[in-house]
């Protein structure tokens, strides 16, 4: 351990404060190595390194981001975490000027770095998953448009609806979780460099600003004191989003889970994504999509952690802050296995127009019944009991003729993923950015 001073550290204290963090870091291992070449770049402006020392560890840290790439160095248990084995391979190959290398910034202020140019990232590759999912819904509500299927409350008919406005619903949301993951993004872009342990840097004249702009972020966090204060905030903004983005899968899985049951038989899942039963031949069971719903309330869980650890806290730095890492990035690689899931999925899924318009009953039309009667000048309440008393008069459902009725843009019949689509297209700079 870098940070030990001379003293023995047992195995069990090792374990327990490490704990997983090193698996964690192996993913943050490349965006601390660019944290470090803007670190070395503000150091070289100030005259701490030379121009040959500079020099010396970008080339350095270039050929270690090429043996991390190359998967021949990683974080290890007995490392720590990924600061331990940039330092270290700088040293080893630098010698004393690799030793210069932490002047000026703390591990806390390090991880941070990293962590929010992950989460930069990651932010943006979820919005570009949710994109693509918006537009498949899309494609599905304009060939499914005129698709009658029932509508549900309380999982009773309810009235009519189309497998395209069901597809065009979630697009919808989708964009409204799309817009929360460009807010959190834009939460996390502040650059924490310079902070140290929180409380900055005495004598040394730390370019912040500059390795802020080196490192893209849109601005930093001027009084050092809110780095500390804002860990776990700034990773809730973005487990947040991606928890909204997790209940719109959780809904639309629960859905699909249920239209593909025999009694509905709405849908037809692609066999890849459905597994079989070991001692029933029969079955070809929706785990995917069982996995998408149940993937939600993991998120939960980890969004929990974000919510109650800091929580009363004394200001400054504590070690049960180290746990607030592993919540957000846990959060990242779950929503992102969900969102990979439903991106294949739903260009394979295919709706069973058969079997939604002979689940219609002619009960669907009784509200349009009422409405009849109102046109025809018959108060709403009378015209609703009118036609509660002649249900049994109704008759099968017709698409073209339901979907008729219907005038106004977003009813059944009346998609319109145009639309969506161009809301979509505000996102398109943000998704676009290397």
């Amino acid at each position: 351990m870098l940070w030990a001073k001379g003293q023995t550290v047992a195995g069990w204290v090792q374990r327990f404060t490490v704990g997983e963090d090193y698996r964690w870091d192996t993913l943050l291992l490349p965006y601390d190595i660019e944290g470090t070449r803007a670190h070395a770049a503000g150091l070289a402006q100030i005259g701490v390194l030379s121009e040959a020392e500079f020099q010396a560890i970008i080339q350095t840290l270039d050929a270690l981001k090429a043996e991390v790439a190359a998967g021949r160095v990683g974080v290890r248990p007995e490392d720590e975490d990924a600061h331990t084995v940039i330092e270290q391979y700088l040293t080893q190959e630098l010698g004393e000027t690799g030793k210069k290398i932490h002047t000026g910034r703390s591990r806390n202020d390090q991880v941070l770095a990293a962590l929010r140019l992950f989460l930069k990232d990651s932010l943006r590759e979820a919005g570009r998953q949710v994109a693509r999912l918006v537009e498949h819904l899309c494609r599905l509500g304009e060939a499914q448009n005129d698709a009658l299927m029932p509508g549900y409350t309380h999982l009773q008919q309810a009235m009519p609806s189309t497998a395209g406005l069901w597809a065009l619903g979630y697009a919808e949301l989708l964009l409204n979780d799309l817009a929360a993951l460009r807010h959190a993004y834009d939460q996390v872009d502040v650059c924490p460099l310079g902070s140290a342990a929180g409380y900055g840097v005495p004598f040394l004249r730390l370019p912040r600003e500059a390795v802020a702009r080196q490192l893209g972020f849109r601005d930093l966090q001027l009084h050092v004191t809110a780095v500390q204060l804002s860990r776990g905030k700034l990773e809730l903004h973005a487990a947040h989003a991606l928890v909204q983005v997790g209940a719109t899968l959780n809904r639309m899985a629960s859905d699909l889970v249920l239209f593909n049951s025999q009694e509905f038989g709405f849908v037809e899942l692609p066999p890849e994504f459905c597994t079989g039963s070991s001692i029933m031949p029969q079955k070809q069971n929706p785990d995917v999509l069982e996995l998408v719903r149940a993937g939600y309330h993991r998120l939960l869980a980890e969004m929990n952690v974000l919510l109650t650890l800091p929580a009363n806290l004394p200001s400054g730095y504590h070690r049960d802050l180290q746990l607030t890492k592993e919540a957000v990035v846990r959060c990242v690689l779950h929503a992102r296995d969900m969102l990979t899931a439903m991106d294949n999925l739903l260009p394979q899924l295919r709706f069973r127009r058969d079997r939604m318009q002979a689940a219609c009953t002619p009960a669907l039309l009784a509200t349009a019944e009422a409405l009849r009667h109102v046109i025809a000048g018959v108060p709403f309440r009378e015209a609703y009991r009118q036609a509660a008393a002649e249900l049994d008069k109704l008759t099968q459902p017709e698409p073209s003729a339901v979907l008729a009725a219907y005038q106004v843009d977003g009813y059944p019949g009346r998609g319109r993923p145009d639309v969506l689509q161009k809301r979509l297209e505000a996102f398109q700079d943000w998704l676009d950015m290397p």
